[in-house]
């Protein structure tokens, strides 16, 4: 039995909000990169960050779009009747073969129902769902939810109790099985399949669950959980609306993030903070739960005040409250008190009073276990199985949203727009937009036939500029010709500027043409050798993801520069950053780009420091931007026989554009790129015609 007395520090419902003052950002950012909360300055402001938010969640989880939801084939066995309340066993099929296990707490002798029904996160105690300690009794507080009028179900972790698969044995420790599912498995990951996707699916198919439930009143759902289990409160609370409460407990903190592999995935943290996954949920009740021992301790000085800010653009500050307890890394009797008595109020429509925990005996874990054997279903997946099943679900999906005429290729770019910002780490459109101040003039000298300006792009809120160098040529033809070049190497300007600074190449090429000319003069970090891991992905850019960053930011710099008025931005990229000019095509007007016979068919190609992106192939590889792009000009070189050119011939012929697609197995050296890009200028119907040369 458990009923154990605590010191109550202090309960505050609002202090000075401590945000705004940026925090310098790391070159490295880590899971203890310290974090400031962004100015936001109106409820519109903050309702765009919030659906960002909410997109880089689905992105990263590999949901977007939200697969299709199989039948749970719930099995509920095991009744227990005690006091005030049941308990039973429950397993069901997040997905086909994956089976998720709880226990289902229900009130007795309060009537029929329809009751509020909590779902219960356990996080990562020793004894997962079933930790019954002074520390941390998941039991306890699904018992206490029961008698106080409530459903409780508490669902297992990946690894956890019951939760497995079918190729682990059941003597593995719970933290070793944990997390052993896609562990740092690049591969996996340019199809976003994590450990924390397959959790944060899982969290969505346990609220399934408890909304299946008869007795369940879906308008009164609500979650908490501590530790990692206040991790997918969080996240869980960002991306469902059907919550109508939560309570992330000892875990919403502006330093430490999380620190298993199942609270972190590619891109999440990259612009956004636990502070801001938790604020993504205003205007909903929302109680946070800290202690003064751990990562939260400054709750009352900085992420409750931060939050707090969010709820009054939307007058519900009485929806967020915020306390902090003496105590170390917890979900104790004093942090349970304190979330029944902000449940009771919100989802029982009860006075807003302390709640004193009732006495409990956890059952027998004989009694709790759905397999107390150890023994899954016979049909239980294995890890590779289930990874497999995943991938193939995602073909599907692109095979299902493929282009075929207007219709279907406007409703491919509504789904694939956001996952093609989020996966590259865009922050399109807003952020990638550079206003005319921020093309800075550095320096300018007029040489034989043509001027030349060192320039500079600067993006809002940060302090590292792209360098770019624009030629002019002396005699413009602007008036006839409208298309401005944007020229990109993966080794910078060497390929098109020699060492005088005189153009060369491409550059001259096109100048002597009359055409302006702006060349990136950088060739960016050198990819780290820790990108293709979780903890570094999580909160950092590959180097793939900071050169199309850079390519979309230069060409939104140049066409709101005093030099591209009404100009067409023609962006070509030779060498590895052809395909870097491929993704960042819906930045430019037209793309001509060098894609180096690389069989993109392989996951290994991929793998490469230069083209590492988690979640690429959930964005068509390199297709879905180009199709993005479409109908604008898009020529291709240099590509590979298994480069995949269906989906994009189809987008063009859908628009009825065909003429607009060049696609050449060989590459096309510069004369040609002229020639072609020359041409484009001239009309639809004499613009080159689409090439088959495969």
């Amino acid at each position: 039995m458990r009923n154990v007395s605590a010191l109550f520090l202090c309960f505050v419902f609002a202090l000075a909000p401590a945000f705004g003052a940026d925090e310098p950002k790391a070159a490295v950012q880590t899971l203890d990169t310290p974090r400031s909360f962004p100015t936001i300055t109106s409820q519109e402001q903050w309702q765009e960050r919030s659906r960002a938010i909410r997109e880089q969640i689905l992105v990263s989880s590999g949901l977007w779009p939200m697969p299709a939801k199989t039948p749970l084939q719930p099995v509920i066995s095991g009744r227990i009747e005690r006091d005030g309340y049941s308990v039973e066993k429950v397993y069901f099929q997040s997905w086909p073969g994956f089976y998720l296990a709880g226990n289902l707490y229900r009130p007795l002798g309060k009537g029929a129902g329809p009751f509020p029904a909590i779902l219960n996160a356990h996080g990562h105690w020793d004894h997962g769902r079933l930790e019954d300690t002074d520390l941390c009794s998941n039991p306890g507080r699904c018992i206490n939810f029961a008698k106080q009028g409530m459903i409780a179900f508490a669902y297992d972790m990946v690894g956890y109790n019951d939760t497995s698969f079918s190729d682990l044995p059941p003597s593995e420790s719970f933290s070793k099985k944990h997390h052993s599912f896609a562990a740092d498995d690049p591969s996996a990951m340019l199809w976003s399949v994590t450990l924390m996707g397959l959790q944060t699916w899982d969290s969505l198919r346990a609220l399934d669950f408890l909304a299946s439930l008869p007795a369940v009143d879906k308008t009164r759902m609500a979650l908490t959980g501590a530790s990692g289990g206040g991790t997918q409160t969080m996240i869980l609370g960002a991306i469902d609306d059907r919550l109508a409460a939560q309570a992330p407990v000892v875990m919403v903190s502006h330093t430490m993030q999380g620190g298993c592999l199942c609270e972190n995935m590619p891109g999440l943290r990259v612009e956004y903070s636990n502070m801001e996954i938790a604020a993504a949920a205003a205007p909903r009740p929302q109680i946070l739960v800290s202690d003064t021992k751990d990562w939260t301790k400054t709750t009352l000085s900085v992420e409750g005040p931060a939050i707090e800010h969010i709820y009054q653009f939307f007058q519900a500050t009485e929806k967020l409250r915020y306390v902090c307890f003496d105590f170390v890394h917890n979900y104790n009797q004093t942090s349970r008190q304190a979330v029944y008595q902000w449940f009771d109020k919100w989802l029982l429509h009860k006075a807003d009073q302390p709640v004193a925990e009732q006495p409990f005996q956890k059952e027998p874990d004989q009694d709790l276990l759905a397999f107390p054997d150890g023994k899954l279903p016979p049909d239980a997946v294995s890890q590779k199985d289930l990874i497999a099943r995943l991938i193939k679900m995602h073909r599907d999906q692109l095979d299902g949203i493929s282009p075929t005429n207007d219709l279907s290729l406007d409703s491919y770019k509504w789904i694939m727009e956001p996952a093609w910002a989020r996966t590259l780490q865009l922050n399109w459109p807003t952020k990638a937009r550079i206003s005319p101040g921020n093309m800075i003039h550095v320096t300018d000298s007029k040489k034989e036939g043509h001027f030349s300006e060192d320039l500079e792009v600067a993006r809002p809120d940060e302090d590292e500029r792209i360098k770019l160098v624009h030629f002019t040529p002396v005699k413009s033809t602007s008036t006839t010709h409208p298309d401005l070049m944007v020229l990109a190497d993966a080794e910078g300007k060497a390929h098109f500027i020699d060492n005088a600074g005189e153009p060369i190449g491409l550059a001259r090429l096109f100048l002597d043409q009359g055409l302006d000319v702006v060349v990136a003069a950088d060739a960016g970090r050198a990819a780290n050798p820790d990108q293709k891991s979780i903890f570094f992905c999580t909160y950092n850019r590959t180097r793939l993801q900071e050169r199309v960053r850079d390519l979309v930011s230069i060409c939104e710099g140049v066409r709101n520069s005093y030099f591209a008025v009404g100009r067409r931005i023609v962006l070509c990229g030779h060498g590895r950053a052809g395909l870097w000019s491929v993704l960042a095509a819906p930045a430019a007007d037209a793309v001509v780009a060098d894609c180096g016979q690389l069989d993109v068919s392989q996951d290994q190609i991929l793998l490469e420091p230069d083209l590492f992106c988690p979640g690429l192939r959930n964005i068509d590889t390199f297709a879905g931007a180009a199709i993005l792009a479409a109908p604008h000009p898009l020529i291709l070189h240099n590509v590979a026989q298994t480069f995949p050119t269906a989906g994009l011939r189809a987008s063009f012929s859908a628009s009825q554009d065909e003429k607009l697609l060049t696609v050449e197995s060989r590459f096309l050296p510069d004369e040609e790129i002229v020639a072609d890009v020359l041409a484009l200028d001239k009309s639809t119907d004499s613009a080159p015609a689409a090439k088959t040369a495969h």
